[in-house]
């Protein structure tokens, strides 16, 4: 099982990570929602809790629960810019489809 980051996503996660003093690593995970099932979420891991599990790409912790693990297993998240829109992009080889817009998912 695995987790990675390409370098521009570690980059911008370790920025990020470093202004955050409480900060134990990324969260990744997905919820219920839009048109597809499932939308991703990223936000600060500020624990980590005993169902986690816990990747390191490139020196940044990536803290995933166990009940989001099999739909998340494998991705590869990079980080980009498009017009004027930036952010993380995710490679998910479990994802089937996808919605127009691109912010929801069904595996």
């Amino acid at each position: 099982m695995s987790i990675t980051l390409t370098e521009q996503a570690a980059d911008h996660a370790r920025a990020f990570l470093a202004k955050q003093t409480q900060a134990q690593g990324l969260r990744l995970g997905v919820r219920n929602t839009g048109c597809s099932g499932y939308m991703y979420v990223v936000q600060l891991a500020d624990r980590i809790n005993p169902d986690d599990q816990v990747f390191d790409s490139q020196g940044v912790k990536i803290v995933v629960s166990a009940r989001n693990l099999p739909i998340l297993d494998g991705m590869e998240v990079d980080y980009g810019k498009d017009g004027l829109n930036e952010g993380f992009r995710f490679r998910n080889p479990n994802a089937k489809n996808s919605c127009g817009c691109g912010e929801s998912f069904s595996v």
